[in-house]
């Protein structure tokens, strides 16, 4: 343990060690990638998905560790017992800071499959980090504007079907969806701004969500509902690096997503629409609630961490 280091010396450090390690796996990645590209061979890009997925696991893990050795985090988690690398999942958290991140990539490495996160079609033309989310197939989507279907109305569901087309892989092989339902991090400024109706949240975004479940079919059944409380209210990312994060308190819910919102075309029916955003709104009132309730056993020194989420 090298909690002693002052932490700003604890944030540079880290800062250093995640770039060292960024560049060692980075040529690795990439030459799989390129070799994933230009072999059109099924099993040859079968396996090479296989190591480009373990060199992603390796980045995280090396992180993770590195937060062991350089930190002192009291780690509070629940619900994370049953889940499963096997099994395919929607996950959505509340957003506070881009600490969140590295905070449920330590609590889930290992235990789902990676996470991945829907990108605009735009991104894959971003140097380097285009290429290795194309190898590690985050799904690209393609959204259309009103205005745009309005010249073009042959574009109408064409957004879906691209998206679709790309998540056919995932029929096979278990994946994680990410999706920040707040669509933006958490600030007082912002809660006033929307008059928000919940304490600690900002309103969900449902459309983006309910994008991912038209566009994964049936195959995403279950929803990971996070919930991240930070008790000592220091949780930005510098933070983190630093150390100055003492205890994080994971909440994680497993939630059977309602048949009748896999595969749904949510932008042509109204009435799906409207049920789709009344039961987002539900999850959302019961995690302001329970975010009350971890805040409170913070706050009394009760909270308790369950045995079956120590973390090794």
């Amino acid at each position: 343990m090298l909690n002693f280091l002052p932490a700003t010396l604890k944030g540079c450090l880290a800062a250093l060690l995640i770039l060292a390690d960024t560049l060692v796996l980075l040529p690795i990645l990439l030459l799989f990638a390129f070799i994933k590209l230009i072999v059109p061979i099924r099993v040859v890009r079968a396996g090479c998905t296989v190591v480009l997925s373990w060199i992603a696991y390796l980045w995280i893990g090396f992180n993770n560790r590195l937060a062991d050795l350089l930190h002192r985090i009291e780690w509070q988690v629940e619900g994370v017992g049953k889940l499963s690398s096997d099994n395919w999942y929607l996950v959505t958290c509340n957003h506070q800071s881009w600490a969140d991140i590295p905070v449920i990539q330590y609590v889930l490495n290992d235990r789902i499959p990676l996470l991945k996160f829907f990108l605009k079609q735009e991104l894959i033309w971003v140097p380097l980090l285009g290429v290795a989310w194309w190898a590690l197939d985050f799904p690209f989507m393609r959204r259309y504007t009103k205005e745009q279907i309005a010249r073009k109305p042959s574009l109408k569901g064409k957004d879906l079907e691209t998206t679709r087309a790309a998540c056919e892989k995932f029929h096979y092989t278990p994946v994680t969806v990410f999706n920040f339902m707040e669509g933006t991090r958490f600030t007082q400024a912002k809660h006033d701004a929307q008059q928000s109706p919940y304490r600690h949240l900002l309103k969900p975004r449902a459309g983006g969500t309910a994008f991912v479940l038209g566009a994964m079919g049936e195959t995403l059944h279950t929803l990971l509902d996070v919930t991240i409380v930070y008790p000592d209210r220091r949780h930005g990312f510098w933070d983190y690096l630093c150390g100055r994060i003492k205890r994080v308190i994971i909440d994680v819910r497993t939630v059977e997503i309602p048949a009748h919102f896999r595969g749904m075309d949510y932008t042509s029916d109204e009435q799906l629409r409207s049920e789709f955003q009344a039961w987002v709104d539900d999850l959302w009132l019961a995690k302001d609630r329970r975010i009350d309730r971890l805040m409170g056993k913070a706050g009394s020194g009760v909270a308790t961490r369950e045995k079956e989420a120590t973390l090794v």
